[in-house]
């Protein structure tokens, strides 16, 4: 399974701003961090602040921050809120599936269930747990 380049940046701006949550920065602060592009995360914010994950401020001395304390944010929400698709083979999109062995292949709902345990995984864990300097995430998922 494979996440989109836009939840990977949206985790990514999310652990980044969680690092200090309270402290404005700026986009091209974390673009320049990640050597990410910043028209590529211009939306990801866009989004993440449509989404009430973070807030921005205008003008001089503007910027984005966390609008939620990391403790609250759920990765396994935030997940599902960024992902476009979950559609790890072809069958899983109805409208565009071609394959002709449908009818008979089970390993659609094998790969089902794999991705609702990577997502029960991810529902354990908070921005807090992610962004955290020691193990503590590992203990919260053995």
């Amino acid at each position: 399974m494979k996440l989109t380049q836009f939840t990977d940046y949206s985790l990514r701006v999310l652990i980044y701003l969680a690092q200090d949550w309270e402290r404005k920065c700026t986009i091209r602060e974390i673009a320049q961090w990640h050597k990410i592009s910043k028209p590529h995360l211009v939306k990801v914010v866009h989004q993440l602040t449509k989404l009430n994950y973070i807030k921005t401020f205008q003008g001089k001395g503007g910027g984005i921050s966390l609008k939620v304390i990391p403790s609250k944010i759920n990765i396994g929400k935030v997940v599902r809120e960024t992902e476009s698709d979950f559609y790890i083979v072809e069958c899983f999109d109805i409208k565009s599936n071609r394959c002709r062995i449908i009818k008979r292949c089970k390993l659609k709902y094998a790969l089902h269930e794999a991705k609702q345990a990577f997502l029960k995984v991810l529902d354990l864990l908070t921005l807090e747990d992610i962004s955290a300097a020691d193990d503590k995430v590992f203990k919260k998922v053995e």
